[in-house]
C-alpha cells in the first residue's frame, strides 16, 4: 500500500508548481464582483448615502457610503492586478461583514430561496407557494417559455451566502497574497525583498 502512496504523494506534490493559480482565479473573481458593486453604488450615490442612513441605520452615512464605494472600486482594480492584496483583502472583508450583518443577516443563509435547502428559514419555506402561484400566473397569462429561457424562476432570499462566501475568498487572499508569476505582489517582493 505504501508502494503505491508514496508516488501518488510525489505526483500530488509536483502540483505545487501551480500553486498561483488559486489566488490568481480568486482575485480574478472576486475583481468583478467588487467592481460592479462599488460602481452602482457609485452611479447612484446619493440613493447609497440615503440607504446607508434610512435603511440601513448606520452612522455617518455619507462618510460610510463613499468609504464602500471606493473601497469596492480600488479594491477591484488592486485584486485585478494582484496589488496590495493582502492589505485591500482587510478592508474588502469588513465590507463584506458589515453587508452580511447589516443588510443580509436578517433573511438568513440562503441567498437564493430554496425551501430543500439545509438552512431554509420560514420565510425561505413560505416562498414555494409564492413561487409556484408567480408560475402559475406567468404560464397562464404570459409568455412562460421566453421569461424563463434565460434560466429557471427563483425567488431571491438575500441571506448572507455570498457575502459569507466572499469574506471566505478574501481571507484567503489574506493569508496567500496575490500568488507568483502573476500579481505585481509577486514582482514587487522580487524586486524589493531583501534576504
Amino acid at each position: 500500500m505504501l508502494s503505491i502512496l508514496l508516488p501518488a504523494q510525489r505526483l500530488l506534490d509536483r502540483t505545487q508548481t501551480l500553486d498561483f493559480l488559486a489566488p490568481l482565479l480568486i482575485r480574478l473573481y472576486l475583481a468583478p464582483i467588487m467592481w460592479m458593486a462599488g460602481t452602482r453604488k457609485l452611479a447612484h450615490i446619493d440613493s447609497t448615502i440615503s440607504w446607508f442612513e434610512h435603511g440601513l441605520g448606520l452612522p455617518f452615512p455619507e462618510f460610510l457610503a463613499w468609504l464602500a464605494t471606493l473601497t469596492e472600486i480600488i479594491g477591484a482594480v488592486f485584486l485585478l492586478i494582484g496589488f496590495a492584496t493582502r492589505w485591500i483583502s482587510i478592508p474588502l472583508m469588513i465590507t463584506m461583514l458589515v453587508a452580511a450583518f447589516a443588510v443580509h443577516w436578517p433573511y438568513g443563509w440562503p441567498a437564493i430561496a430554496d425551501p430543500s435547502s439545509l438552512f431554509a428559514n420560514e420565510r425561505v419555506a413560505a416562498s414555494a407557494e409564492k413561487l409556484a402561484r408567480a408560475k402559475a400566473l406567468l404560464q397562464e397569462h404570459g409568455n412562460y417559455d421566453w421569461l424563463t429561457s434565460s434560466g429557471r424562476l427563483v425567488i431571491l432570499n438575500n441571506g448572507i451566502e455570498f457575502a459569507a462566501t466572499y469574506f471566505i475568498l478574501l481571507l484567503s487572499l489574506f493569508f496567500t497574497g496575490g500568488g507568483r508569476w502573476v500579481s505585481v505582489d509577486y514582482w514587487l517582493r522580487r524586486r524589493f525583498a531583501t534576504v
